[in-house]
């Protein structure tokens, strides 16, 4: 399979919407607000409608969760060990890395559904979408962990609050009662997802900044090896331990390899830290998911 052929619709949306953002009269005040829609209503919805849409058998899906958790802990404890390696952790600035470490665990959720209908239809979408789940909750609270002395909220409350996992929680909650979506209701759900990623890719393009890429550049090249070399590989060997078939082994890789959250900029800015170089941090890792994705994905014959 050409997955480099089937990753290109999505990557040449990121394009349109930096080049929109950038050429246009639709620029970056524009793209805030669509993010913002994106983030707070169609994509709960499409995540709602991924888990409610088919019965979800926790018993078969659990060798999944328990491998999307360990490649998540292994991302996070690779990202704080940076500062300690003894080649590297004289090079990085402590409160830089305070506000980076997210940029090599957290992954762009739109970009993850995205691929996921395109790789593996209905199915793949559910199957990333509890990933989302498991891991969103443990993510936000790892990235916020290190910087909590300077927010103005504790990590509880932005994890509580988080629209995604509200999203997932109620789905989950549905699909275990037996509830599904009603038919009537089905077409206008289905046209609010499809609307979610179209628009969530453009609004991952928009956003990308090449400032302030200079400094910092040993604490960079370490969260971005993390997130797009160490954490494939790590997936990699967690699916052949844990045996999962070729669909989880799919959505597990894929998820393992995509770029990382839009929103770390956000997060280190709004906590106080310098939102710039985290941003820059996401325009490089936007970038070098075109790469990491085809080599994960190229890794599921040797699973």
């Amino acid at each position: 399979m050409h997955y480099a052929q089937l990753l290109f619709p999505d990557f040449s949306l990121i394009l349109i919407g930096y080049l929109l953002c950038r050429y246009t009269a639709l620029n970056r005040p524009v793209w805030q607000a669509a993010e913002a829609l994106v983030y707070f209503f169609l994509f709960p919805v499409l995540l709602f409608q991924s888990i409610v849409r088919t019965p979800l058998d926790l018993g078969a899906a659990s060798g999944l969760m328990a491998a999307g958790l360990v490649t998540g802990l292994g991302g996070i404890a690779m990202s704080y060990a940076l500062p300690y390696l003894p080649w590297l952790g004289r090079r990085i600035d402590r409160r830089d890395h305070a506000a980076s470490a997210q940029v090599a665990f957290r992954f762009n959720s739109f970009i993850g559904l995205a691929l996921a209908e395109r790789l593996a239809g209905a199915q793949g979408l559910q199957l990333i979408a509890v990933l989302i789940g498991v891991c969103v909750p443990l993510f936000n609270v790892a990235a916020v962990w290190p910087m909590a002395r300077h927010g103005e909220r504790g990590f509880l409350g932005e994890v509580v609050r988080n629209p995604l996992i509200i999203a997932t929680a109620s789905g989950l909650a549905f699909n275990l009662a037996g509830f599904s979506i009603p038919d009537w209701a089905t077409p206008t759900v289905s046209r609010i997802g499809a609307a979610s990623i179209a628009l969530g890719l453009m609004a991952a393009g928009a956003g990308m900044q090449f400032q302030s890429l200079a400094r910092g550049k040993a604490l960079g090249v370490g969260v971005l090896t993390i997130r797009h070399l160490l954490t494939p590989l790590l997936a990699w060997g967690v699916a052949r331990a844990f045996g999962l078939g070729h669909a989880e082994s799919l959505m597990l890789l894929t998820f393992a390899a995509l770029p990382t959250a839009s929103s770390c900029y956000v997060l280190a800015a709004r906590m106080g830290y310098n939102g710039p170089y985290v941003a820059g941090l996401v325009t490089l890792s936007t970038l070098l998911g075109m790469l990491s994705l085809p080599f994960a994905l190229g890794l599921i014959g040797q699973v």
